[in-house]
């Protein structure tokens, strides 16, 4: 079954946390169309923290078109079209895995690397924008 992980430095308000880590997992693959979410309470009394919040996340799933209730049976995750096929995924979750750690070994704490990578993304956001115009 799923489970969900907290960052409580990241700033990041829990709900949402919850909502990107269902959005990455379809993504990847670590969740399929039709996969059982794991109940609210469960998910509250694992990560300690109000099963309103929890709730919250479910709705916002719902909302974004990724999870689904069903009376009686709990939330189970709506299929997306957007997975990066598995062997791609290997192949480039490995060189990633390589780049973080000599980051890591060049003395960058987490939040640069993620700046680092946030500013590389929308860099080269920007210049397929102006390519593309």
């Amino acid at each position: 079954m799923f489970a969900f992980r907290l960052d409580s430095r990241s700033g990041v308000p829990t709900y949402l946390q919850l909502v990107e880590q269902v959005r990455r997992g379809l993504l990847l693959g670590y969740l399929v169309d039709g996969e059982q979410l794991p109940t609210v309470r469960e998910v509250a009394a694992a990560l300690v923290v109000n099963p309103n919040t929890v709730a919250k996340a479910y709705r916002e799933l719902e909302r974004a078109g990724l999870a689904a209730p069903r009376a009686g049976q709990g939330t189970f995750v709506i299929g997306n079209d957007d997975q990066v096929p598995h062997a791609v995924h290997l192949k480039l979750a490995a060189r990633l895995r390589a780049w973080v750690r000599s980051a890591h070994e060049a003395g960058l704490a987490p939040e640069q690397v993620r700046a680092l990578v946030t500013t590389v993304l929308d860099d080269e956001n920007t210049a397929q924008r102006a390519e593309a115009a």
